[in-house]
């Protein structure tokens, strides 16, 4: 089973899966990928763009081989805003799509005491992609709120 996880910055997503995975699932996390490939010390988050860009390509590779074997394994992806076209093969592959978000006040907070300011805007992006796809879809959507913070 692929399980697409997804929510603003800050809102779980991470927390959610440790709580669901288990050591023999694969998890796709570009965070986790990108402190993988770099040195000692490097930060958890707001990572320079080159490691950025590498880290992007492993993730794809990583996607693309993953889902050759979800007969076998649980997979587990990290998809903070997926576009349609990846929602589309998200849905081929028959996919649940769980959505963290524990509220745009809690996620605010989180990013002012834990990340880069720029991650407010990215924030700000998905409330109001969630906003613009709750009204074309009459607000069907259900959140999953993360764990108790």
């Amino acid at each position: 089973m692929l399980y697409v996880v997804t929510g603003p910055p800050a809102a779980g997503k991470s927390s959610w899966i440790e709580a669901h995975a288990t050591a023999r699932d694969i998890v796709i996390d570009l965070d986790r990928i990108t402190v993988a490939l770099t040195g000692p010390g490097a930060p958890h988050w707001n990572h320079d763009p080159i490691r950025q860009r590498v880290a992007q390509r492993a993730r794809y590779a990583a996607i693309d081989e993953a889902c050759r074997h979800l007969d076998k394994v649980d997979v587990y992806l990290i998809h903070t805003m997926p576009k349609a076209k990846a929602l589309a093969q998200y849905k081929r592959l028959q996919a649940r799509i769980v959505v963290v978000d524990p509220g745009r006040d809690i996620v605010m907070e989180r990013i002012r005491a834990m990340r880069s300011p720029a991650m407010e805007r990215v924030a700000s992006r998905w409330y109001g992609q969630r906003a613009r796809s709750r009204s074309a879809t009459g607000g069907q959507a259900m959140p999953q709120s993360s764990r108790a913070w």
